[in-house]
């Protein structure tokens, strides 16, 4: 069934993205690797703690604009530790039917979201243990759950900036147009990504403290952001820094604490 793919052993001696994003927004479910990783960052980029927030509330706004124009099927890649409200929250929402299924490479997060991550009785809600590399592999377990000759919306909320371009690695623009070839017409393409354009110096050091942490971390120009949406209809107001994207009073209140280094958008596919 979707959800009982084994996972492998948890490593606790680095930190893991997803348990740093965890601390951030003021979570439990990290250990003390993650904890001195996320406050080291901090203290280069005081801006973290309001991206990771920003992150989740255009989340929440994208998966609800989605939902509302029709989409019922949902596929959040690199998910993260579950934190309330959760996607299939907003999606099942509006349309109880919704189904939803998270993709992450981190045990704790299978766990997690094994015990937590509950939908609605007319939808349904799965988990597959996958990373974002192994596309194939990570679409025939959701296959299991979706049913991709039917719009999908693929979110990758705070997720990119953790891949490479080199065609011989990650390739994540050619990753990218590789999952969206693999969705129907009228799916969605849900992203935010940092950004150096908005605060270079703090980026380039928090960028800097991933790297020297084991963690890879590549922030994107507004130019590289828009790649990824090329064949794809951008829905308004186009990629803008994430706080802007179809702000709710909370967003706009955010704005006046200061800058949010992080770009955002969503399309569809014609």
């Amino acid at each position: 069934m979707p959800g009982s793919n084994p996972a492998p052993q948890i490593d606790t001696g680095r930190p893991h993205p997803a348990r740093v994003y965890d601390w951030w927004l003021g979570g439990k479910d990290n250990y003390p690797v993650d904890e001195e990783l996320a406050r080291r960052i901090l203290a280069l980029d005081n801006t973290a703690v309001r991206g990771a927030r920003a992150n989740r509330r255009f989340m929440h706004r994208a998966v609800r604009t989605v939902a509302e124009a029709g989409v019922r099927q949902f596929l959040d890649i690199g998910r993260g530790i579950p934190t309330e409200p959760n996607l299939h929250r907003i999606a099942q929402g509006v349309a109880p039917e919704s189904r939803v299924v998270y993709a992450d490479n981190d045990p704790i997060v299978l766990r997690h979201a094994q015990a937590l991550l509950h939908g609605t009785a007319e939808g349904s809600t799965d988990y597959v243990h996958a990373d974002v590399r192994d596309m194939d592999a990570l679409l025939e377990r959701a296959a299991e759950s979706l049913d991709f000759a039917r719009p999908v919306a693929l979110s990758l909320v705070a997720l990119t900036h953790y891949l490479g371009d080199e065609a011989d690695g990650d390739d994540v623009h050619g990753l990218l147009r590789k999952y969206v070839a693999a969705l129907a017409p009228g799916s969605h393409l849900i992203l935010s990504q940092v950004t150096p354009d908005l605060n270079p110096e703090a980026v380039a050091k928090a960028a800097d403290a991933f790297k020297a942490g084991g963690t890879p971390f590549f922030p994107r120009p507004v130019t590289e952001f828009r790649r990824f949406f090329e064949g794809l209809e951008l829905l308004g107001p186009g990629v803008i820094p994430v706080t802007g994207w179809r702000p709710e009073a909370e967003d706009v209140a955010a704005q006046a604490e200061g800058v949010v280094p992080v770009y955002a958008g969503v399309a569809r596919k014609p």
